[in-house]
């Protein structure tokens, strides 16, 4: 059996590029992005971002009532490609570059933050008295 089946029907080529992905959910979709480590000059993408929809399920709440209530689950594919993207960051990750990414993380989302400020002050001060 081929390992890593899902991430390949999902198009990532070489899996072994692969550093790092997040996982976020917006508006009832699952939103997958894969991080690779390329060589300096390199004109493939530095990332690549996959969307799963989530499916909607209706639930007995109540039997009596025979109520339910709607839940969205995330779609088999997605759960798949996240265990597949555990296995290759487990063997390709250890503690310090987990730290450094966790920093660089961390260092961007202050420039962004900063930058956004900065952006909503320049708002204010234009704004007509």
């Amino acid at each position: 059996m081929k390992k890593h089946t899902n991430l390949i029907e999902m198009g990532v080529v070489n899996p072994k590029q692969i550093a790092r992905f997040t996982v976020h959910e917006a508006d009832n979709v699952d939103v997958l992005r894969v991080i690779y480590s390329r060589k300096k000059g390199s004109i493939l993408p530095m990332s690549k971002t996959f969307k799963f929809p989530r499916i909607k399920k209706s639930v007995l709440v109540d039997g009596g009532t025979r109520q339910t209530q709607i839940v969205y689950e995330s779609a088999p594919v997605f759960a798949n490609a996240i265990i597949e993207l555990d296995e290759i960051i487990e063997k390709n990750s250890n503690v310090d570059e987990l730290n450094q990414i966790l920093e660089d993380e961390i260092l961007q989302l202050e420039a962004e933050v900063t930058s956004r400020i900065d952006y909503i002050k320049m708002l204010i001060a234009q704004r007509p008295k």
